[in-house]
């Protein structure tokens, strides 16, 4: 059966990172906190739940981005003997409530990746809303398929080792672009990719941390390294989806 502990990255989200915590923890897992440079605000509400039963804090010394921090929170699990991941961010956006949900289709299917499929209310951005159409674009070109039904959403359950196995092979990016990139490499290498309904919300005093300029930039540049990759790949892609062969089929409501 699979073992499983929470992945948080960090960055400044003092005042929302807390309830995130507390909503692990009702749900029993062991929660990793990763600060990804935080400043002494962050810092501090970070130390005070380290405190906590089942959590753990692992600070980063200098910023390495959302991707970098996952990374790191990944190896830290490994390293403890956790053989799959739960990832949420920090900023409240997801649904702690379908925590059980997740766990419960990676408990069915441990070699899968099961993915959050963001229902999105009144609040979201309707430039983000414009931009992951977009992406959803691309992606269905990098992998020849309509599989990831949304690539951007970074409410997750990982198996370890495969994710472990991109990082130490590819490049799947350090930043905003992380949560993309891993989708299609897993897409890639066969990894079955289920789908779980849940509700996003952008809260009105939330803090983001996108920078429009600088991770559209990233974005951009891993978009062409895809799709670079989907043609040097072509010839299997072709292959599998003539064999009827899809990673992404399973689906879960």
């Amino acid at each position: 059966m699979p073992d499983f502990c929470a992945v948080v990255p960090v960055f400044n989200h003092e005042r929302a990172v807390g309830g995130v915590v507390e909503s692990i923890r009702a749900h029993g897992l062991p929660c990793l906190l990763v600060d990804d440079g935080s400043g002494p605000a962050c810092a501090r509400e970070l130390d005070r739940l380290a405190g906590l039963d089942g959590v753990e804090l692992l600070r980063l010394p200098v910023n390495r981005g959302k991707g970098g921090a996952v990374g790191a929170g990944l190896r830290a699990a490994a390293a403890r003997g956790y053989s799959h991941v739960l990832q949420i961010d920090a900023d409240g956006q997801h649904d702690a409530a379908d925590i059980p949900s997740l766990l419960a289709a990676s408990r069915a299917d441990p070699g899968a990746a099961i993915c959050g499929r963001p229902v999105f209310d009144s609040s979201v951005p309707r430039l983000r809303l414009y931009g992951r159409y977009l992406t959803h674009l691309l992606v269905w070109l990098h992998t020849l398929s309509f599989d990831i039904h949304d690539s951007m959403c970074g409410f997750r359950v990982y198996p370890v080792n495969p994710v472990l196995e991109i990082l130490d092979t590819e490049r799947p990016g350090s930043r905003m672009d992380f949560d993309i990139a891993v989708l299609v490499h897993l897409h890639w290498r066969g990894t079955r990719l289920r789908w779980i309904d849940t509700a996003v919300r952008y809260p009105a005093d939330g803090v983001s941390h996108f920078r429009l300029g600088l991770d559209n930039l990233f974005i951009s540049r891993m978009h062409a390294a895809l799709f670079v990759g989907m043609l040097t790949r072509l010839p299997g892609l072709l292959a599998r989806r003539m064999r009827g062969i899809s990673p992404g089929e399973g689906r879960t409501s």
